[in-house]
């Protein structure tokens, strides 16, 4: 298990249904060792706190496994005429991950990494951000429907962390699963 690509983002205007709001989903990749501490990156921002960010969720993970099935749901819903590659930080990701899907991740689980450990706290309920960067209104629905969400971690152990660093899964009490969670969520939005 790797963390391919570290991102990070400011706030900035976004366009969602005709009207502008503050998001700071488009992540970019950095360099080097960054900073860990108890409200995520060093120099990542979050728009709306209460939604993304905070103590609980901190830094948000997503498997880069997913990058192909999003392309090609973009390129069925004509978004994209043909298989463009999504850049690391494109779903918002802080850790752009290899090797950890979420039907092996728990809450209370933690990912121990040389410098830090992260505790896993949430699935990653979408919203219409997603939606507006993926560029089809159904995105945030087929998110829940797949459970290619990722997941949002807490920072247990601040320290620094870098792009190709490995880490591993140290399981916590294992008593909501990732894929349950989602489950949880899904049933919530058909209400």
């Amino acid at each position: 298990m790797q963390v391919l690509s570290l991102n990070i983002g400011q706030v900035r205007p976004l366009q969602i249904a005709g009207r502008r709001v503050m998001s700071a989903i488009g992540k970019q990749p950095v360099s080097g060792a960054v900073a860990v501490g108890p409200l995520g990156l060093a120099g990542d921002e979050q728009a709306d706190p209460s939604v993304h960010g905070g103590l609980e969720k901190a830094i948000y993970a997503w498997p880069t496994e997913h990058y192909a099935y999003w392309q090609a749901q973009r390129r069925e819903q004509g978004v994209s005429l043909f298989d463009e590659t999504l850049p690391p930080g494109f779903a918002g990701e802080n850790l752009s991950l290899s090797g950890l899907l979420e039907q092996q991740v728990w809450v209370g689980d933690c990912l121990v990494f040389e410098h830090c450990v992260l505790r896993v706290t949430a699935a990653r309920e979408p919203c219409g951000k997603f939606n507006a960067v993926m560029g089809f209104a159904q995105a945030a629905k087929r998110m829940l429907q797949s459970q290619r969400s990722g997941f949002y971690l807490a920072v247990q152990q601040p320290g620094t962390l870098r792009a190709g660093e490995s880490f591993e899964l140290r399981p916590g009490q294992r008593s909501l699963s990732i894929p349950q969670a989602l489950l949880s969520k899904a049933a919530r939005h058909r209400d």
